[in-house]
C-alpha cells in the first residue's frame, strides 16, 4: 500500500469516489483557502483580547474599499442595484447573528474585554466560503441567467461580506459597550 502511487492510493482508500483531476495551478486555488480558513479557526477558537474602540476600523477600510470597487465600474442597472441592496441586507443578518454567536466577556477587575467565536459562529464561516466556491464555479451560468455581468455578480458578494463585516463589529461593539458599563457600575 505504501509503495503505490498517490493515485492508486487514493483508489485504494476510496474506491467509489469520485475522480478529481486538478491541474498544479488548481491545486494552489484550492488549498490556499483551505489552510487561510483553517489558520482563521484556530486562531478565532482561543479568547482574544477585544479593543472596543478600535472596532470601526475594519468595516471602514472594507467600506472604503467596496466604494471604491464599485466606484470604478460602469453604473449598474436596476436589477443589480436591487440584487445588491438584498445582498446588504442578507449580509448584515448574517453578521449580526454572527456577532452574536460570538462570546463577549468582560473582566471585572481589570475591565478587559474578550472574545471567543462560538463553534457554530465558525461554521458561519465555514458555510459562507463553500457557498463562495460553488458560487465561482457557477457564477458564468447564475449570471447569464439574470441578465447581469460576471462582474456585477462578484460585486453583490463584495456588498454582502461588507454588510456582515459591519454588522457584526457594531453588535459586538454595542454588546462590549454594555458590559463594560455594567462592569464599571455604571447601568
Amino acid at each position: 500500500m505504501f509503495g503505490q502511487a498517490p493515485h492508486e492510493l487514493a483508489v485504494a482508500l476510496a474506491p467509489h469516489a469520485p475522480k478529481v483531476d486538478l491541474a498544479p495551478y488548481q491545486l494552489g486555488a484550492v488549498l490556499i483557502p483551505l489552510v487561510v480558513v483553517a489558520m482563521m479557526l484556530l486562531r478565532h477558537a482561543r479568547p482574544r483580547r477585544l479593543r472596543v474602540e478600535r472596532l470601526w476600523l475594519a468595516p471602514l477600510v472594507f467600506v472604503l474599499m467596496t466604494g471604491l470597487i464599485l466606484a470604478a465600474q460602469s453604473p449598474p442597472s436596476p436589477p443589480v442595484i436591487a440584487m445588491e441592496a438584498a445582498c446588504l441586507a442578507l449580509g448584515g443578518l448574517v453578521g449580526w447573528w454572527r456577532g452574536r454567536l460570538t462570546r463577549v466577556s468582560v473582566n471585572p477587575d481589570t475591565y478587559e474585554a474578550t472574545t471567543k467565536t462560538s463553534p457554530l459562529g465558525m461554521l458561519v464561516v465555514l458555510v459562507l466560503f463553500a457557498v463562495r466556491h460553488g458560487l465561482r464555479n457557477a457564477s458564468g451560468f447564475t449570471a447569464s441567467q439574470l441578465h447581469i455581468s460576471a462582474l456585477h455578480f462578484t460585486d453583490t458578494l463584495l456588498v454582502f461580506a461588507a454588510g456582515l463585516v459591519c454588522a457584526q463589529r457594531l453588535e459586538m461593539a454595542l454588546r462590549a459597550m454594555r458590559l463594560l458599563n455594567e462592569a464599571r457600575g455604571r447601568t
